[in-house]
């Protein structure tokens, strides 16, 4: 994966994605003030790729911090690279376009650079995120994805978007769009969660053969609240990292953010604190070992922070394959 000097790379369709980005996700317990706060913050420091999603719940603040730094000349709308992500209750290929446009509406933005089918989940369509029914179960809807998929072909062919891929696919699920008749535009990303505990390798060689980008969310660990987040050690804890980060005079968040970029891979970093932020962006003037490299591959454990299976069963559920 060859960087240009503004740290990008470029996906299938020839359009360029910043290979380290700020995630917006944040638990409700952070007031939603921070969220743009911090937003505005990270462009400061020299973020350039911020990745949101509907289900966030805050991509007015998002935007605002974006309208912001482009109003003050910090940046351009060009120099922004921001993600997107069609939520679940809005495959049928009837909703995709609105539900883009919805976010378009909440960001203040013409146009999105990434816009991804956030999970190989249908639910109901309907105002409830995660539609229950009396028994609590969540309800599903029965969606062919490849109409899905075609339908954000056809945002992308309006100028709605300029590129668009998918999030948390395994293998079968990726082979299931990349095989489908007709196919128009590939997926340039997979985002899925990636962390040194969870390295993903073969999904990561998988995408590597389709000319597809993995993404890697969660790669610090995870903060994320119930019932979203499995509890286990913490990666940044990893004695093996604080010993390779001791080595750099980094921190183990470097360290762990540097490994996804010498492996290809683009990387999410999120933080509400202004030192983790900063710290966070400081990744390019340091190079990992192969030693170290090799090292850091060996905590694979294959845990998952995120697992859905807390709050629902579906027939689509995408970890069900080992990639």
């Amino acid at each position: 994966m060859a960087l240009s000097s503004s740290h990008r790379v470029t996906m299938n369709d020839g359009n360029t994605i910043p290979v380290l980005g700020f995630g917006t996700y944040a638990p409700r317990s952070v007031p939603k003030s921070e969220h743009e706060v911090a937003t505005k913050l990270s462009i400061e420091v020299g973020f350039r790729h911020i990745d949101g999603a509907f289900l966030y719940q805050n991509e007015k603040e998002v935007g605002q911090a974006i309208r912001a730094k482009i109003a003050d000349g910090t940046v351009t709308r060009e120099d922004i690279f921001y993600t997107g992500k069609l939520w679940n209750t809005c495959h049928r290929p009837e909703l995709v376009r609105p539900a883009l446009e919805e976010t378009l509406k909440n960001l203040q933005l013409d146009y999105l650079d990434l816009y991804i089918i956030h999970f190989p989940i249908s639910l109901k369509p309907g105002k409830d995120l995660m539609p229950m029914d009396e028994n609590q179960k969540v309800i599903g809807d029965s969606v062919d994805l490849c109409d899905t998929w075609e339908a954000m072909e056809k945002c992308k062919d309006a100028g709605l978007v300029k590129s668009i891929g998918v999030s948390n696919f395994n293998r079968r699920q990726l082979e299931m769009i990349l095989n489908k008749t007709g196919l128009k535009h590939k997926p340039v990303c997979n985002q899925v969660e990636c962390h040194p505990y969870l390295n993903q390798s073969k999904l990561l060689e998988f995408c590597k053969s389709k000319d597809i980008i993995l993404v890697a969310y969660s790669a610090l660990g995870s903060q994320r609240e119930a019932p979203w987040t499995e509890q286990f050690p913490t990666v940044l804890e990893d004695p093996v990292l604080g010993a390779i980060a001791k080595k750099h005079n980094r921190s183990p968040a470097q360290v762990a953010l540097r490994y996804q970029i010498q492996r290809g891979v683009v990387v999410l970093a999120k933080s509400f604190t202004e030192k983790r932020i900063k710290e966070n962006f400081q990744v390019f003037d340091f190079q990992l070992t192969p030693e170290d490299m090799k090292a850091i591959d060996g905590l694979n454990k294959n845990p998952r922070y995120v697992n859905l299976r807390n709050s629902q069963e579906h027939p689509n559920y995408p970890f069900n394959d080992e990639y």
